[in-house]
């Protein structure tokens, strides 16, 4: 990999470096890419127990922050440190320049097809997507059928997740169009990386994230209903035993906004009010992290104690606004995925920017024979799952596992699409609590927000799927995340570098 003169803290921190398939650092061995050299060079100048250190210091700050997210099902204990790797992703700013773009026209397709199923219906009529597919997904919520939204937008906060194929292409894996979570992690790891490791910033002008959460309180009170001037905005939280609890206290601390759970809403003369010990207050914007079905016990799921009975009467008659609209959740349906370009086309008449990976529908025959006898080297996933559960991964699957996949598919072929198993891009990352370096699959998951225009967040998510080989990034399921870096420009000469921060 390295050279075979490297210095001694290089030859210890990569001597187990591998190349597999695209590397974010590497372009092959021994051959560092141009963004990427000042922090190589950083990282291999500074002695290896001093690396240690930071990344100790890196991991007792999150400790000591409780930043956490939470696993459902496992008998240990629920609440968990989302594990962090201190050695940045690096996006230079001619690849970012394209994925914003490619971010912005592709949430502005979903949001006019969202817009578009609960309205006039022109992309079904003209057949361009099946309208048996719409109806008979998960997310559809007849219930929004001719409702007005503010502004005509649903989806106010997205988070769509890339991934790079073997040539280094970006391609979108899913599309979180309901309540996406993990930008407080993308906050927060820019925080620590700023204390832990400064010494890596002064090489690079990177484009700070900041701003996050003053641009995601302009969006929400963009969604207030007409007429409202001065908009009170809530952040409604599950509770705290929601997988992202920590981000919903986190966002409405940063917004200066209340968080609120279900029993602090009450409906009054058709509008909401929050109770405060100076009496009810107004609530013109609700953020809801609440899925759907636990939002209104009246129209959805009546066992709900989550919600706030009324909630969606009020919502209908325009008394209240919520972000992200009712209702956009017809659009994650990974079986509508594979038409997400073709909704590009139809509406933007515009050709995407950023590709989807090659897609197989089971409820098509000739699909369902070729997923069915391939089960061994595909990925099948549930078409309303989330979190990496309910995931089929061939390669790495056992006889039993594609037995159970074939029966369900068979059952349900709606329910379920296929994708040929992408080795996913690698990254550097600390392993051995800082004493070597090697390579790890990761993701990208940019946050995308809809209000008077659509904005990009410089960077995003990189979660890493830290056991070696593995190509599951999901928190709940073992992966962590690293502090992701767009950069204004080319690295500077090291005579004239500054943070940038």
């Amino acid at each position: 990999m390295p050279p075979a003169t490297a210095p001694r803290s290089e030859a210890r921190l990569f001597r187990d470096y591998a190349l597999t398939g695209f590397d974010e650092m590497f372009a092959g061995p021994g051959h560092v890419r141009p963004h990427y050299r000042p922090l190589y060079d950083r990282l291999t100048e500074l002695p290896p127990q001093e690396v240690e250190r930071r990344s100790r210091l890196a991991d007792e700050m999150l400790r000591h922050q409780g930043i956490t997210f939470t696993v459902y099902g496992r008998g240990a204990g629920t609440e968990r440190i989302m594990p962090f790797d201190p050695i940045p992703r690096l996006v230079p700013a001619d690849e970012w320049d394209r994925i914003e773009r490619g971010l912005r026209q592709r949430v502005r397709a979903l949001n006019l097809f969202v817009h578009d199923v609960y309205h006039r219906r022109h992309i079904l009529r003209d057949n361009v997507v099946p309208a048996d597919l719409v109806f008979g997904a998960s997310g559809y919520r007849r219930e929004m059928n001719g409702i007005s939204v503010p502004h005509d937008i649903y989806l106010h906060v997205s988070g769509i997740d890339l991934i790079r194929d073997p040539r280094g292409d970006y391609l979108v894996l899913e599309d979180n169009c309901r309540t996406p979570s993990g930008v407080s992690y993308v906050l927060k790891n820019r925080e620590v990386m700023k204390q832990a490791f400064p010494v890596l910033f002064e090489a690079y002008a990177v484009r700070p994230v900041d701003d996050y959460a003053a641009d995601l309180l302009a969006v929400l009170r963009h969604a207030a209903p007409p007429g409202v001037g001065n908009p009170t905005v809530v952040v409604l939280t599950p509770g705290a035993f929601n997988s992202a609890y920590y981000e919903h206290t986190f966002l409405a601390r940063q917004m200066g906004v209340q968080l609120v759970e279900g029993r602090d809403l009450v409906l009054d003369n058709g509008g909401v009010y929050m109770r405060t010990t100076r009496g009810p207050e107004r609530v013109d914007v609700v953020y809801r992290r609440i899925d759907d079905d636990f939002l209104d016990p009246l129209c959805f799921r009546r066992d709900s104690q989550l919600g706030v009975a009324g909630l969606m009467g009020a919502y209908r008659t325009g008394r209240v606004g919520l972000a992200n609209a009712v209702g956009p959740a017809v659009a994650d349906d990974k079986g509508i995925y594979p038409f997400v370009p073709d909704m590009i086309r139809y509406y933007l008449r515009e050709d995407p920017v950023l590709g989807n990976v090659e897609t197989f529908r089971p409820e098509v025959p000739a699909q369902r024979q070729h997923v069915l006898s391939r089960l061994h080297e595909l990925v099948v996933k549930a078409v309303d799952g989330s979190g990496g559960y309910g995931m089929l991964i061939g390669p790495a699957s056992t006889a039993a596992e594609r037995e159970e996949f074939r029966r369900k598919i068979e059952a349900n072929p709606r329910g379920f699409v296929a994708q040929p198993t992408i080795t996913l891009s690698q990254s550097p990352t600390i392993v051995d609590g800082g004493s070597r370096i090697e390579g790890r699959h990761v993701d990208l998951r940019p946050f995308v927000l809809y209000g008077e225009e659509i904005t990009v967040l410089p960077g995003g998510l990189t979660r890493v799927a830290l056991p070696r080989g593995s190509l599951v990034v999901n928190s709940s399921q073992g992966g962590g995340s690293k502090d992701t870096w767009v950069l204004r420009s080319s690295p500077p000469p090291k005579a004239q570098v500054g943070s940038g921060i």
